[in-house]
């Protein structure tokens, strides 16, 4: 077996991928046209999405339940839209990187 030996530059570049991945998935899919990460536009900040579920250990399957499908109620009367089109996978990267924005 052979190990693969990277240049510190590269590695940082690995290391900061998910974050930088997260935030363009979130503009790729138009997110960004309701949800800002610490400001309210038609939807709730990400920051308060984070605060919101900081505690629940179901978070992470209620919000990709909640983008897939869409939904109203919880932070008030405007509906989310669902977003069915969107990869399982992406789906699943935005709703960790907006819980990790605490």
């Amino acid at each position: 077996m052979k190990c693969l030996v990277l240049p510190i530059a590269l590695i940082g570049a690995f290391c900061a991928a998910p974050a930088q991945a997260s935030e363009e998935l979130a503009k790729k899919y138009a997110c960004t046209a309701c949800h800002a990460v610490d400001k309210k536009l038609i939807g709730p900040p990400y920051k308060d999405v984070a605060k919101k579920y900081a505690a629940d250990k179901d978070a992470q399957a209620k919000l990709e339940d909640k983008v897939k499908k869409g939904g109203t109620g919880v932070w008030g009367q405007i509906p989310m839209p669902p977003n069915s089109t969107v990869p399982a996978a992406d789906v699943s990267a935005l709703v960790k990187w907006v819980l990790s924005l605490k």
